[in-house]
């Protein structure tokens, strides 16, 4: 399994480029702001989106949906179905920061917890981790070499994904933490939607918003202000 990221837009938000060696087959995750450098970095590498995945909708992860549809439409959009609600608002999201509104595009399925989802010889585990927002899903890498989780907004290098924007729960954020992430091999490679990569092991290690056995008070948010999402 082939891995790249693109970090793009006001809020530098990872892009990640999932894709077979063998087949030339990739999953789009979370294409953002600048969709033409997506599709250029696609292009570039000779790959066959069969699908836009989005780890949840927020503007940063998924505004540039609908240009890449455009693009490559034979891959099919793919979103949990507890953010629709924020899929169906990217227009009202973009205007809360002076930004223009994103074409957009129907979706084409909805990712479910435990399913197992593949492009060429590759598959990746699907897991629900609400709390960042409501359908929130990270993906789990079956085939990769090494252990991979590509975790969105969920868990940072040293941090946490914020929980108050619409549909955030802080406690529902740290039980899926604890309850899916951290019951990942320590050596897990995560990739996260903002900032530098980490290891399962570091972030049970040092991070001081999520150890192993944080209490959380309802209504908290120590997660980075100036994340978007």
């Amino acid at each position: 399994m082939n891995v790249a990221g693109l970090e793009l837009g006001p809020f530098a938000a990872r892009c990640v480029l999932l894709s077979c060696a063998a087949t030339g087959e990739a999953f789009v995750v979370d294409p953002g702001f600048e969709p033409e450098a997506v599709v250029a970095a696609v292009r570039d590498r000779a790959l066959r989106p069969a699908a836009l995945v989005l780890t949840h909708a927020h503007i940063d992860h998924a505004w540039g949906t609908a240009a890449l549809k455009a693009a490559f439409p034979q891959a099919r959009v793919l979103l949990h179905e507890d953010d629709l609600p924020l899929y169906g608002n990217l227009a009202g999201q973009s205007r809360l920061f002076g930004l223009s509104a994103p074409a957009t595009v129907p979706h084409d399925g909805i990712l479910r917890d435990g399913e197992t989802l593949a492009f060429g010889r590759e598959r990746v585990l699907v897991r629900h981790c609400p709390g960042h927002s409501p359908g929130h899903v990270v993906l789990i890498g079956e085939t990769a070499p090494e252990p991979l989780a590509v975790v969105g907004d969920v868990l940072f290098a040293g941090s946490i994904g914020r929980t108050d924007l619409w549909g955030g729960s802080l406690p529902r954020l740290l039980r899926s933490i604890r309850e899916v992430l951290y019951r990942l091999p320590d050596a897990t490679r995560v990739i996260p939607g903002h900032g530098p990569e980490t290891t399962i092991g570091a972030e049970k290690e040092g991070n001081p918003f999520a150890t192993p056995s944080a209490a959380s008070t309802p209504g908290e948010n120590p997660g980075p202000p100036d994340r978007v999402g």
